[in-house]
């Protein structure tokens, strides 16, 4: 069977940057999702994230999000992408990489200052509970928020055009 290539796989990651993307959007029932794609790492050109450190900012911003007052109701999920290098947040709504920075800023904060038992990482909790790794969610929440959030850029928050040569 012949399949079409999916969207996500059509950007060229050669040329993407770290940064706040919309990877897609969705209409469910009435609702657009908006899936952002939260580049933490350049693919293919800098060491992806270590899963216990990624695992554990899973934990972290999942946990801020869905208690942050004023977009809580708007977050649909916040899982870590299969090659390592980000992660995908779900929200209700047509947004734009814009309306979500300051959020991002929080959440990355958030991570990056964070001391004390990580949510939700007992047996009971988690399917694989010892897989995690604060002291460097830490270092890479704080890396993620110094040189590409507070420095975003229109070249952070757009896609690359994809050369077809």
């Amino acid at each position: 069977m012949e399949m079409e290539k999916i969207p996500s796989f059509t950007i060229d990651h050669l040329q993407l940057k770290r940064g706040i993307y919309v990877s897609r959007r969705d209409r469910v029932g009435g609702e657009t999702v908006t899936t952002f794609d939260i580049r933490m790492k350049e693919p293919n050109r800098e060491p992806a994230l270590g899963q216990g450190a990624l695992h554990t900012i899973e934990h972290l911003a999942a946990t801020y999000l869905r208690n942050e007052p004023n977009w809580r109701d708007r977050i649909v999920y916040w899982g870590p992408m299969g090659c390592l290098t980000g992660n995908y947040l779900l929200m209700k709504g047509n947004l734009q990489p814009e309306d979500i920075v300051a959020l991002m800023k929080d959440t990355f904060r958030f991570v990056a200052t964070y001391e004390g038992e990580v949510p939700g990482t007992t047996p009971a909790d988690c399917g694989n509970y010892l897989l995690h790794d604060l002291p460097m969610a830490r270092w890479e929440a704080a890396k993620y928020l110094h040189e590409v959030l507070e420095q975003m850029t229109e070249e952070n928050m757009r896609y690359p055009e994809k050369n077809e040569d």
